[in-house]
């Protein structure tokens, strides 16, 4: 029950992208098409997931024992950068259309936000789920990472969704392009601001 808990919780009622607002930049940026949002999402996922058991594995058995908490950021962001090379290098091979048309931003995920926000949220962050508060073992945080990829994934393909629709429909010559886009996201928001009882 608790990791069905989490699972709700990170995509629905604390999405990284649309409660939380970490991640703004490769959402604004490659969710102008559905098949981009979704490459990038999987691209994204893989790399959250990942790199949240390997940063909770250094953090645990590495710097804590050795009180090296101080290196956790600069540490965290290098084993980021690490993954998203081997997603990089990966994608080119499998896919170099998707690779080409993800262009900037998937290097860019290194300096994504919610990848690094993930990671330090699950050290540092402790769970009261049907019981006392404790800090996430590697099953929880295993789970809170793939639940929150999986919500910050469902936001971009919604937005890309949109924005293919807004694309073919009308749209007052002011609000065209970025203008739509932010009142859209915005909206999409106060939604899933709902799911908390905030709106």
């Amino acid at each position: 029950m608790e990791y069905l808990l989490i699972i709700i919780s990170a995509i629905f009622v604390n999405n990284i992208l649309l409660a939380q607002f970490l991640g703004i930049c490769p959402f604004l940026g490659v969710s102008s098409k559905l098949s981009t949002a979704t490459g990038m999402s999987g691209a994204v996922c893989f790399v959250i997931t990942l790199a949240t058991v390997v940063t909770y594995l250094l953090n645990n058995y590495l710097l804590v024992p050795l009180h090296l908490e101080f290196l956790q950021t600069i540490s965290f962001i290098l084993v980021i950068a690490a993954l998203v090379q081997m997603v990089e290098i990966v994608l080119k091979k499998i896919s170099p259309g998707l690779y080409q048309a993800l262009g900037i931003f998937l290097p860019l995920i290194t300096t994504n936000c919610a990848v690094l926000g993930v990671a330090l949220t699950v050290v540092t962050k402790e769970m009261a789920f049907g019981g006392p508060a404790h800090m996430m073992n590697l099953g929880e945080a295993t789970v809170y990472a793939f639940a929150t990829a999986l919500g910050y994934g469902l936001a971009m393909c919604l937005f890309a969704g949109l924005r293919e629709h807004l694309a073919m429909n009308d749209v007052p010559k002011a609000f065209r392009g970025l203008p739509i886009a932010l009142i859209t996201v915005s909206i999409m928001a106060m939604a899933f601001l709902g799911f908390s009882g905030i709106v």
